[in-house]
């Protein structure tokens, strides 16, 4: 196993704590090693023996059709009678109604709890309906730039970073694709891989849905316009075009449904003059850039939006809410806000005009507040600060502790 700190050392601060600790994220995004992450700190450092940790993968075939009750039954069966028990259950999802089970356990046992989930019954709305006030959730991510060199760093050389993080934009950070030398085929067909068990497993059959053909339209059209503002109006819209068609409130629909699966994350505007997040023409960014080139084929032309990607995915993985900010006459990629903390980002491929420079550094200076600003690019440029405005290498960036 190669250790995660950026999420053990949020973990571990709630070991014997009341609270159930709940990890959630797509699939395949490393919930499961870091269960086993944990339980290895417990013995090795906790003095916690392996008896007093009892495991369990509701995801395979031995517990399937297993009901609530039989969960408690088998659960509480094992629990040891002296001494605080560790329990932790991964894809605990798939048993119905296991918040019941897990909120009895953690009012009533000497427990100590962690699960794992990958759909909508792990979204905080179904979760806090029955472990009020008695859970912490922990959002796992697919592999940052920081993670991913170190993963690659442990069976190849690596490049320099610029070009490293190429690689990282076209192959994406799903842990399981990075423990070996694989080709880029390979990493892109364990990908689709992924891609097709979160649409079967947790959309389609889960929700029954009959018209997957819709479905996967509305996927590659997110997928396609990925850093692009749009609605469920121009989903539809685009589907009549192509004589397919499909009425907004379905669109909504499956674009809740690619969220709760954890594909999809929306990203809403926030006008910075009315000071209000705005409810149309959002955007989505994928959960991982490798998505898009498994299902949709590698474009050199998708390279700029897949960089926004990337910055989002890391602005979130480093606990800050992200907004569009909307200005008068055009858009901030993002403001970032963590407890008092703000920064405004703007994130290009390439300056190569002086119209592209003002367009990015003229909206920067635009907001008439103190927090730091930047523009994150990937050509060639001339180091150091512009009016206030920081340019760095996206990188850089990613790799940054300044943020």
């Amino acid at each position: 196993m190669i250790y995660r700190p950026m999420y053990m050392d949020k973990i571990m601060p709630y070991v014997d704590t009341p609270f159930v600790k709940i990890l959630t994220g797509i699939r395949r995004c490393g919930k499961s090693t870091i269960l086993k992450m944990i339980m290895e700190k417990l013995q090795n450092e906790y003095d916690i023996s392996a008896g007093q940790i009892v495991s369990y993968r509701f995801d395979s075939m031995e517990y399937d059709g297993m009901t609530a009750k039989q969960m408690f039954q088998e659960l509480t069966g094992r629990l040891c009678l002296d001494k605080k028990t560790y329990l932790f259950l991964d894809e605990v999802q798939e048993i119905v109604g296991w918040e019941k089970v897990v909120n009895s356990l953690a009012a009533d046992c000497n427990i100590d709890i962690y699960v794992t989930g990958s759909n909508s019954r792990m979204m905080s709305s179904e979760i806090s309906t029955y472990l009020t006030g008695r859970y912490v959730s922990f959002r796992i991510y697919t592999l940052s730039f920081a993670e991913y060199l170190m993963f690659k760093s442990r069976y190849a050389s690596l490049e320099d970073t610029k070009r490293e993080l190429a690689n990282y934009i076209r192959l994406g950070g799903f842990p399981a694709t990075h423990l070996q030398a694989y080709s880029q085929d390979d990493i892109h067909t364990i990908v689709r891989d992924i891609y097709n068990s979160t649409i079967f497993s947790d959309i389609v059959k889960r929700n029954q849905i009959r018209k997957i053909d819709q479905l996967e339209r509305v996927v590659k059209y997110t997928f396609n316009n990925v850093g692009n503002t749009f609605s469920a109006k121009s989903i539809s819209d685009y589907l009549k075009s192509e004589k397919r068609s499909l009425d907004n409130e379905t669109v909504y629909s499956y674009l809740e449904k690619l969220e709760k699966a954890y594909l999809l994350h929306r990203c809403s505007r926030f006008d910075l003059h009315g000071k209000e997040i705005l409810k149309t023409q959002e955007k989505f960014y994928l959960a991982d850039t490798a998505l898009r080139y498994s299902v949709l084929g590698y474009d050199p032309e998708t390279v700029a939006s897949s960089l926004e990607n990337v910055v989002y995915l890391e602005l979130c993985r480093r606990g800050y809410s992200v907004h569009i900010g909307k200005l008068n006459d055009g858009e901030i990629d993002f403001i970032a806000e963590r407890q008092n903390e703000k920064l405004y980002i703007q994130v290009t491929q390439r300056i190569d005009s002086e119209k592209t420079e003002r367009r990015e550094y003229d909206r920067l200076l635009e907001i008439q507040d103190n927090y730091p600003k930047y523009v994150l690019r990937t050509d060639e440029f001339a180091s150091g600060n512009y009016k206030g405005i920081k340019t760095m290498h996206v990188a850089d960036f990613l790799l940054s502790n300044e943020y």
